[in-house]
């Protein structure tokens, strides 16, 4: 449908002003809408918002550019390592939406009566799987970013021959562009950075891994069960290595689409996976 959001009364004055299409039709009933509407899979969705820009011609060229230089680093004389690094809050007072109980009782489960401190995880990962992680109280900013790449840098980097060049790609949110981490970079030639286009989460594998751990979180039922920092820790530890693989497959699975200037719907951020088996490595 052109536009989601119609109503059926707007819908039936459309169909009533139509005498084109509609020029024998001169009433019509809501109930009868709604069951053609059903008759064709058509049904009430929840709404997604969608920004304008998503797929204007300048975002779809900077995902073109990113691309093209991520192919590039591919193609180097010299092994590039690609490390996606991202934090995620944790809300404690989230669970599944959905239950199951006997007809005419509700579903229930118990959470917090109050809402803690937010708790943001900053996590790192490669082809080699989590490369680190921390977890502290509040929001992160360029300082708790410098720790974090500093402690990446004692765990990546072994002056060995072979040794390849870390690339660090990220969001283009704005304390990650601070004079201070881009004298980082400069001051630790090992390392470059790149910054992902906006708007284009389906090529940011980390994505998924946060995704992922969510739940590993809430399976532990950390309101109930055990200290919530304690079943973020241990809910890193499920990730498995294959998985990660399968993310940075999935999320290069749109390079073409993106040098060939296609619009990426909405859709690909909420069913990241329709196909399950593609989750993991053969």
């Amino acid at each position: 449908m052109a536009d989601n959001a119609i109503r059926l009364h707007q819908l039936r004055q459309k169909i009533l002003a139509d005498r084109q299409v509609f020029n024998n039709i001169n009433h019509v009933s809501i109930t009868t809408i709604r069951r053609i509407l059903g008759k064709h899979s058509i049904t009430m969705k929840q709404l997604y918002r969608v920004p304008f820009e998503r797929n204007s011609d300048r975002v779809k060229g900077l995902r073109a550019e990113y691309v093209r230089r991520i192919l590039a680093m591919d193609g180097a004389a010299q092994p590039h390592e690609f490390i996606f690094i991202d934090e995620a809050g944790f809300d404690l007072s989230k669970t599944r939406r959905r239950g199951r109980n006997v007809i005419g009782q509700r579903a229930i489960v118990h959470v917090p009566g109050q809402r803690g401190g937010n708790i943001t995880l900053c996590a790192a990962i490669s082809l080699r799987g989590l490369l680190h992680h921390h977890a502290k109280l509040g929001p992160y900013n360029s300082q708790h970013i410098l720790t974090f790449l500093d402690a990446l840098h004692n765990i990546v980097v072994q002056n060995r021959p072979d040794q390849p060049r870390f690339v660090v790609i990220w969001d283009n949110v704005s304390f990650l562009r601070a004079a201070l981490v881009q004298a980082w970079f400069t001051n630790h030639n090992q390392f470059e950075v790149v910054y992902l286009p906006p708007y284009s989460p389906f090529l940011n594998p980390i994505e998924e891994f946060f995704s992922a751990w969510r739940w590993c979180v809430y399976d532990r039922q950390p309101h109930a069960r055990m200290p919530l920092l304690q079943a973020m820790e241990q809910a890193c530890g499920d990730i498995q290595v294959t998985a990660i693989h399968g993310w940075f497959r999935h999320a290069r699975g749109y390079f073409s689409r993106c040098l060939a200037g296609e619009d990426i719907p909405c859709d690909v951020d909420e069913v990241l996976w329709p196909d399950p088996n593609r989750r993991r490595d053969p």
